[in-house]
Order: structure tokens, then C-alpha cells, then sequence
């Protein structure tokens, strides 16, 4: 009987997890989106959207479906996400296999100031009118509001809908992975001097900090959460043999009952 697997998603590393799992006829996969993306991308596996009602919601998914293995592949700042994984599989008493790409560290060159929050990140932008680049969530923009002085180009998967209350705004969309060269054209035309961006790690999104190097431009970094407690791969390769190790010791497990 095929063993079921829920790929908490929402990355690059969930989907390629999916499109290597889906082959496997020794696995029935399911991935889960929380569904912040109105047009998500097509996946190789089914798809489940939609939260789970916190970890209790998500502890009683994992018994009624009878998921062998959960594998946590969300973002590295959807920490509530994360700490609910934690805590469903405890109480499912199910594996769970944490996937989180290595941060980004600076290099030289690279002119970062680590702060706290969205909040924290405006207020470093300072009083003095500044043209920033914003590269956050579309339900994270909300701070940017008390501080209309400054321009903003925001960049984000769907459409800010309704736009901001900020004067001095400029919208576009777009999602990953984005060229070195293209991140550069884009602050240069609009004569950027200041990045708002998350720590995500990764190469989809990095061309905006090699971009921010070479032109000079300051990167306001919001820090990353602390990842909740328990053990954590870095790649998808370490994911898939952590998962066959999981199934591999449920089965031992299960015959010497």
C-alpha cells in the first residue's frame, strides 16, 4: 500500500520535491498551498489549498488521512506555519522531515542592515526621502504607509489590491527566478538607492542583492525568524533521504510490533 506524504509547500523546493515524488508508485503525495497566490503554479502531484485551522486542524488532517510522513517545505518566515508542523506531528505521532534553504550571508560589497520587521525597516529608510525597492509580501506593505515620503517600487506575485495609500507608488508583478541583469536595469531605471527584501536564501530571488551590490544600493534585510525546534535539512536531495530513512523505520518499526 503506497505510503502518503504532505508536502507543506509554496517554494521552488516544494515543487521540485513533487515533480521527483510523483514517479514513485510506493507513494501517494499530496501538496498543500496556503493559497496567499491567486494563480498558483502547476504542480506534478495533487493539490490541496487552504489552512488547516491551526495545529490541531492540521494534527487531525494528518490522522484522518493517515499521513505517514510531513514534510514541512514552506518558506523560511512562515515560522507559525512551521511551529504548527512541529506540534501536528507530535500529537499524529508522524515523522516530519523540515526543509529550510541556508540564509543568505554578505559578501563584500554588500552594504546590509539587519532589522527586526517590516516596521523596524521603514524606520531605517530614515526621514530624508528615499527611492526604495520593495520585495515583500503583498500582506506585509501595510507599514510603508507612515512613511509616504519616500518613493516605492513594489514588486509582488499578484497585484496590491487596492493599491497602498501612498503617493509616490509604483507597482509591478512578477514571479521568481529574476536575472542578475534584469534586477539591475530595474533599480537603475528608477534610480534606486535603498532594497527592503527578506533573507528568503536561494538563487531565485538573489539577483536583487548581487544587483544591489554592484550598483551600491543599501539592503534593509528583515531578519529570519528562529526556525522551530527539532532538526532541519538544507536540500532537497537531504529531504528525499531523510524521507526514505522515515519510511524506511516506520516499516522496520511496524514488523516488530
Amino acid at each position: 500500500m503506497a505510503k502518503k506524504v504532505l508536502i507543506l509547500g509554496g517554494t521552488a523546493e516544494a515543487r521540485t520535491l513533487a515533480e521527483q515524488l510523483a514517479p514513485r508508485g510506493d507513494l501517494d503525495v499530496t501538496l498543500s498551498l496556503a493559497g496567499r497566490t491567486a494563480t498558483p503554479a502547476r504542480q506534478a502531484v495533487p493539490v490541496r489549498i487552504g489552512g488547516f485551522g491551526g495545529p490541531d486542524g492540521l494534527a487531525d488532517y494528518l490522522k484522518r488521512e493517515r499521513v505517514d510522513v510531513l514534510i514541512d517545505a514552506t518558506h523560511p518566515y512562515a515560522s507559525v506555519i512551521s511551529a504548527n508542523a512541529v506540534a501536528a506531528t507530535r500529537a499524529a505521532n508522524i515523522s516530519l522531515i523540515a526543509l529550510q534553504r541556508p540564509a543568505w550571508v554578505p559578501v563584500a560589497g554588500d552594504r546590509w542592515a539587519e532589522v527586526s520587521d517590516v516596521a523596524a525597516a521603514v524606520a531605517a529608510l530614515g526621514q530624508t526621502p528615499r527611492r526604495v525597492f520593495v520585495t515583500l509580501g503583498r500582506n506585509e506593505l501595510a507599514p510603508l504607509q507612515s512613511a509616504p515620503q519616500h518613493f516605492y517600487l513594489i514588486r509582488s506575485v499578484d497585484p496590491v489590491k487596492p493599491p497602498l495609500a501612498l503617493p509616490h507608488a509604483q507597482y509591478v508583478t512578477g514571479r521568481g527566478p529574476f536575472a542578475e541583469a534584469d534586477e539591475r536595469a530595474l533599480m537603475a531605471t528608477h534610480g534606486i538607492d535603498f532594497v527592503i527584501a527578506k533573507n528568503s536564501g536561494g538563487t531565485a530571488t538573489y539577483g536583487k542583492i548581487v544587483a544591489a551590490r554592484a550598483l551600491g544600493i543599501a539592503v534593509i534585510m528583515l531578519r529570519r525568524p528562529r526556525p522551530p525546534d527539532g532538526a532541519t535539512v538544507s536540500s532537497v536531495d537531504e529531504a528525499l533521504i531523510s524521507l526514505d530513512h522515515a519510511l524506511s523505520s516506520a516499516a522496520t518499526a511496524a514488523r516488530d510490533v
